[in-house]
């Protein structure tokens, strides 16, 4: 197993897919979620061939169970240059809307024990 040499003045994201498919990528520090996303849609990789292709630009990230917003960008996240950072990648039209607890108005279960799960359906 190889190691990817990593310019130390980007950040290589390892983007997974709901069906486990990975794929690594460079950008650099300034590029916003939105810059990242309609990236990776028109650079779809060969050996994702077999993934349905979303139809329209409506791709998003998720970074430690949260969706990024298309105006982040990886600085803001203070994401280390010269390494690689995971995060998935979905389908998924609209992002649900943040609010100043940065918690889901609606917490039906009542369990505190997980406050940043992401469960992608």
């Amino acid at each position: 197993m190889g190691t990817r040499h990593i310019p130390s003045d980007k950040i290589n994201l390892k983007l997974i897919l709901v069906s486990g498919k990975t794929h690594e990528f460079l950008f650099s520090p300034s590029d916003s979620a939105a810059d990242i996303a309609e990236h990776v849609y028109n650079h779809w990789p060969e050996d994702w061939s077999e993934e349905p292709m979303p139809a329209t630009n409506i791709l998003r990230l998720i970074y430690q169970g949260r969706f990024l917003h298309g105006n982040v960008t990886l600085t803001a996240l203070q994401l280390p240059t010269g390494k690689t950072t995971v995060m998935h990648l979905v389908a998924r039209e609209n992002l649900p809307e943040p609010n100043n607890q940065g918690q889901l108005k609606k917490d039906k279960s009542g369990e505190s024990g997980c406050s940043n799960c992401c469960v992608i359906l």
